[in-house]
């Protein structure tokens, strides 16, 4: 069910559909649904068939990778700057990734048959989703990097940086119980790491509750892969 505060096509924000032509994005559009997402709401576990595309505007999603002898660990956050259901670009109707809405809000929905149609009459919209699909590669082995080599309190940094960029707002929602299963440590790690960045005034965080207080600060206290992947991202798609 549609809510009233979702979004209209005139005041699309997703960026990917946004940079098309024209004549492109109007045709996307024509046969995409405005939705609100929950916060929680699961849209795919592993090895689901992938029936809708997404393409979040005022909303963000966490997709995490569960190994067997792990709770989880988060592989990607995607708000306005890209869309939920990648494998589709490369014709795969299966998804090995758990996904779910970690920042409530609008997006864009899409049938995976409309999202096929789409594909193959707009030789633009292919090209770029190409191009996104290059960005996530180059992404996820940083990502890698930054797992292994990084500290903590530093890639908590940098997750709060990317949240607050996809939230829009330097308040959101986070618990540290979900806060250990996306950065994949314990929680008394986050803990000690949230507390840290607090003492140092750079955030506020109680109850689930944060708030950035200092973002140059935050930048600074974060690993280096923060402004190296949207620097990529620009690179590639900006």
């Amino acid at each position: 069910m549609q809510s009233d505060s979702v979004k209209t096509p005139d005041q699309i924000e997703n960026r990917l559909l946004a940079a098309l032509p024209d004549q492109d994005r109007r045709a996307v559009l024509a046969n995409c649904e405005s939705v609100e997402l929950r916060r929680g709401e699961v849209i795919n576990e592993p090895g689901d068939r992938i029936r809708d595309v997404y393409f979040p505007t005022d909303s963000f999603v966490s997709l995490v990778a569960p190994p067997a002898d792990h709770t989880g660990l988060e592989v990607r956050l995607v708000g306005n700057e890209g869309m939920i259901g990648t494998p589709l670009i490369l014709g795969v109707e299966f998804t090995q990734i758990r996904t779910f809405v970690q920042g409530p809000g609008p997006a864009w929905r899409l049938s995976s048959e409309g999202f096929g149609e789409a594909m193959h009459q707009s030789s633009v919209l292919q090209a770029r989703l190409h191009r996104y699909l290059d960005v996530l590669m180059n992404q996820s082995i940083q990502l890698l990097t930054c797992t292994r080599f990084h500290r903590v309190e530093a890639r908590l940094a940098r997750w709060l940086l990317m949240t607050q960029d996809r939230a829009h707002s330097n308040h959101f929602h986070v618990t540290h119980e979900l806060l250990a299963l996306l950065l994949g440590v314990r929680r008394v790690g986050v803990t000690k790491a949230a507390s840290a960045l607090q003492e140092r005034q750079l955030i506020q965080y109680r109850r689930g509750e944060v708030t950035v207080l200092d973002r140059t600060g935050l930048q600074s206290a974060a690993c280096g892969c923060y402004g190296a992947a949207e620097a990529m991202y620009e690179q590639v798609l900006g």
